[in-house]
């Protein structure tokens, strides 16, 4: 045996992928990096703005400060103060001087609305969580699976031709075996293709993505159009007219009152409104990601014979789950441990393309050629 084809077989038995350690289950991502980006800001600036207002109540003290008589006592002041902060009524005159009345109890529970709305953000990815997850999970176990067996299986393939080749007495035969064999597909991977086939026509995990993504939607110009009211409607005013119900009569039927955290309430909810429509076009974006085929990831299993999805499979509508499983499984790339092995020799690939070496099509035919067939591959071939 020559040193080339002991290099040879030492290279093709340290191609083959070992067997994945631990649970391959456990470190797949089941939501996009986009999706978790939008959970974690939908979802956390309203808890941060909340904490924020509640450290604000809680150092402050009183959060309401009227400007009772000079000659209250401290419990006169203290009790128009609580009588105010639990009423939280307006009273003014109108265009024609009649006595109107405006509750500004949406300021009072601002801080509680926050964190309603930070629960409702959740709702998109609780539901994404508890209804396409699971289903999710096992198709990518058992694409990532199948790629990663499909390139072991060409590596093992290509070791069978090495010694079929050493062996045989008669080099033209066979490479007419092994043209025919590649016309007549016995290189392809069956399961594999029919599963991704099978999930071109399915519907239902796309679905429920843009059900998410819809639901985001309407939930962030729910949010906006309700901070829009606060700011329309006045209710972040800071400063009313307060009545308190007495007996006593040295107190005044209005007292000037003064809410100490309005401009606060009101920054935070500019803050919010703001970034909430930054986030709009982000989720629209989202979901139109699917109107195209994402062909990059099994671009590079084309090298892998008789592996042709994307000429045969990707000619239709691209909103089905095929394309969908396709994105997530370029955000699991780090866990398809052939897709490495596979860009890698791409890479050669076209090196050796530059060095007129045009008849290497696939990982088969450049496996040969670093196995020492191509020396004895007839040059019309």
């Amino acid at each position: 045996m020559s040193l080339s084809h002991a290099a040879a077989e030492y290279m093709l038995s340290d191609a083959l992928l070992p067997e994945p350690g631990g649970s391959r289950a456990e470190r797949l991502r089941l939501e996009l990096p986009s999706d978790r980006l939008l959970k974690f800001v939908t979802v956390g600036l309203p808890l941060l703005l909340v904490s924020l207002a509640f450290a604000r109540e809680f150092s402050a003290g009183s959060q309401i400060s009227c400007f009772s008589p000079s000659n209250f006592t401290a419990q006169q002041s203290g009790y128009v103060d609580a009588a105010c902060w639990d009423s939280l009524l307006h009273h003014g005159l109108d265009a024609h001087g009649r006595l109107v009345t405006k509750s500004l109890w949406a300021l009072k529970v601002f801080p509680y609305s926050l964190l309603a709305l930070a629960g409702l953000m959740f709702l998109p990815a609780l539901l994404w969580r508890s209804t396409a997850a699971p289903a999710l999970r096992s198709d990518l176990l058992f694409v990532a699976d199948e790629l990663d067996k499909s390139y072991n299986r060409s590596v093992r393939l290509v070791q069978h031709m090495h010694k079929v080749q050493q062996a045989s007495a008669e080099p033209e035969r066979f490479w007419e075996e092994y043209e025919r064999a590649r016309r007549e597909r016995y290189f392809e991977f069956p399961l594999l293709e029919r599963y991704l086939t099978c999930k071109q026509r399915a519907h239902s995990l796309v679905f429920i993505y843009i059900l998410r993504n819809v639901l985001l939607l309407f939930l962030l110009v729910a949010a906006c159009l309700y901070l829009a009211f606060l700011h329309l409607t006045g209710s972040f005013q800071g400063e009313f007219n307060c009545s308190v119900t007495t007996r006593e009569p040295q107190i005044p039927p209005l007292v000037p009152c003064k809410l100490l955290f309005s401009s606060i309430f009101q920054l935070l909810s500019v803050a919010l409104g703001g970034v909430y429509v930054v986030l709009l076009p982000v989720v629209a974006y989202n979901a139109l990601q699917l109107c195209r085929w994402d062909k990059g990831l099994l671009a590079v299993y084309e090298m892998l014979p008789a592996f042709d999805l994307l000429s045969r499979k990707m000619l239709g509508c691209p909103l089905n789950d095929l394309n969908l499983l396709l994105l997530f499984l370029r955000a699991n790339v780090a866990r398809l441990a052939s897709f490495g092995r596979l860009s890698a020799v791409g890479a050669l690939k076209e090196a050796a393309g530059a060095a007129d070496r045009g008849d290497i099509d696939t990982v088969v035919d450049f496996m040969t050629l670093l196995a020492g067939l191509d020396a004895a591959k007839p040059k019309n071939q």
